[in-house]
């Protein structure tokens, strides 16, 4: 027999709703400026994208739609709190960058000290700036072969408490990174446990996790625990459209003190002309996850098929299947694969560049040492076509290294992730940094000076340098050589190939101010 919470995650009241309205073939005299209607002013759009989409993309403020105490957006978010365990869900229309930038502002409400996961996304550092939060910095364990940032220890995080307390900086909030973009977990109920005893509230970016407790082969969702915050960034995984996203409050004991805290800071930072499109396809996306669980256990059989495949290549290796020895890890996202490629003898960026090239097989990104592949929680990708075009790359590379007339041939970029500072190595706080008069100087004259910009290498978007911080030769060479490379950009860099830096002009002067 079927529960009554069975029953409601059934049905999809937002989504519903933008087609009934669709289906009533109203004859819109509002914004958007297509009509809603293909024929009378959509049909540039219906043309490129179908003509459901215009008919679905409708504006905010409709009766049976958002608007009410009770209407069909808040039904889907109270379904989605459900779903994921959460006290309360807000939709999000401009990725978990906006979720990042919202939990910043929120917990500035509970004091201005915030205890960060060095590998921290560039927006959470985004938001620190604006919210005026002060942040202490702990770093990850890294595995310096692959140069991976994955997570925390519930005992470091609570050295690195007990050391701000020390020193008479009492931390009044902590943000951490679980999964990492390579797909390591960590204990999210012990890091929530061990900021809770210290007054802390938890903020996980789960960005990369928002499939989780969907499925018994799947980690549970971080808001079910014991996370306070919890940055959902929907389309990567689970399922919705690109740019949306999700940000969770969890039933704690901080539930009380942020939830009005994180309402006004929502209306900071949400467009007034949010897209029902891609907040539709985060309903229709949290009902498929709910009640197509035999489709997830499928999507989990092939990514464990894929991985079989690669251990018996002898080109490749999986590099998840190493986390062991990593104590920070307690569970592996089954659907993300990191490959390692070094015993091709070229970066992983060649080879994601080469079967993008020449078989139009993407991945999710590359480093000096491996490729990442992302199966999706409903996808099923064709096996056979990847690994074909894996080990026809891998010739490809033989053939190179053989051929004495192919010397002159790059093998990539194999500059290693640089090691990230360590705590308490801070010049200037980042809003001081970010604000002080600045110069633009070359990266050779940058080298020893306090960044004003925080640049960050993409994919994945880890902070290499936030404001305040030295500038230090390896962090240059790294990002130039990202730069430089065919899959890569730095955000946040004063010009793309990053030959200049934007540094604190003069560093005294505005650290007194």
């Amino acid at each position: 027999m079927l529960t009554d919470i069975q029953v409601s995650q059934r049905v999809a009241p937002y989504t519903e709703a933008l087609e009934r309205f669709a289906d009533a073939n109203p004859q819109s005299l509002m914004v958007p400026g297509h009509g809603c209607t293909p024929n009378a002013g959509g049909d540039h759009l219906a043309q490129v994208f179908g003509e459901r989409l215009v008919q679905l993309d409708v504006p905010l403020m409709l009766d049976g739609i958002d608007l009410g105490s009770d209407s069909p957006l808040a039904q889907a978010q109270r379904l989605a709190a459900e779903a994921w365990g959460a006290r309360r869900t807000w939709f999000l229309t401009n990725g978990a960058s906006q979720g990042n930038r919202t939990a910043a502002f929120a917990v500035r409400g509970l004091g201005e000290r915030v205890l960060m996961q060095r590998s921290s996304h560039s927006s959470f550092t985004d938001g620190v700036l604006l919210a005026g939060l002060i942040p202490a910095f702990i770093a990850p364990n890294v595995d310096h072969e692959h140069g991976i940032a994955h997570g925390l220890t519930p005992e470091a995080l609570g050295e690195a408490l007990a050391t701000e307390a020390e020193a008479g900086r009492d931390v009044h909030s902590v943000y951490v990174v679980s999964p990492s973009y390579f797909g390591s977990t960590a204990d999210v109920a012990g890091l929530a446990r061990v900021a809770h005893s210290h007054g802390a509230a938890l903020i996980v970016d789960g960005a990369w996790g928002a499939h989780f407790g969907f499925h018994e082969d799947l980690p549970e969702s971080p808001a079910k625990l014991g996370a306070d915050l919890v940055i959902s960034s929907t389309h990567k995984l689970a399922g919705s459209l690109t740019q949306s996203a999700m940000l969770h409050l969890g039933e704690t004991e901080f539930a009380d003190r942020l939830e009005p805290l994180v309402a006004r800071s929502y209306t900071m930072t949400s467009s007034t002309s949010a897209s029902a499109i891609l907040m539709g396809s985060l309903d229709a996306a949290r009902h498929a996850l709910v009640n197509k669980h035999d489709e997830i256990g499928e999507a989990i059989r092939l990514s464990e098929a894929l991985r079989d495949r690669l251990r018996l290549s002898e080109h490749y290796s999986v590099i998840s299947d190493g986390f062991g020895a990593f104590p920070d890890i307690v569970a592996t996202d089954p659907l993300r694969i990191p490959i390692d490629v070094s015993r091709l003898g070229q970066s992983g960026h060649w080879v994601r560049d080469r079967v993008i090239a020449e078989h139009g097989v993407y991945f999710e990104m590359s480093t000096a040492t491996a490729i990442v592949a992302v199966i999706g929680a409903l996808a099923a990708p064709d096996l056979d076509r990847v690994m074909a075009a894996l080990e026809e790359v891998a010739a490809e590379s033989d053939a190179l290294r053989g051929d004495t007339a192919a010397a002159g041939v790059s093998e990539g970029n194999t500059t290693a992730f640089p090691e990230l500072p360590e705590a308490g190595t801070l010049r200037m706080l980042p809003r001081a940094a970010y604000f002080a008069e600045s110069i633009v100087v070359t990266a050779h004259q940058a080298i020893g000076q306090i960044s004003a910009d925080t640049l960050a290498a993409y994919p994945p978007g880890i902070p290499n340098l936030v404001p305040g911080e030295e500038i230090t030769e390896e962090t240059v060479t790294f990002l130039q050589a990202v730069a430089a490379s065919p899959t890569g950009f730095v955000r946040g860099a004063a010009d793309p190939l990053v030959a200049t830096f934007r540094v604190v002009r003069d560093p005294l002067t505005a650290s007194a101010n």
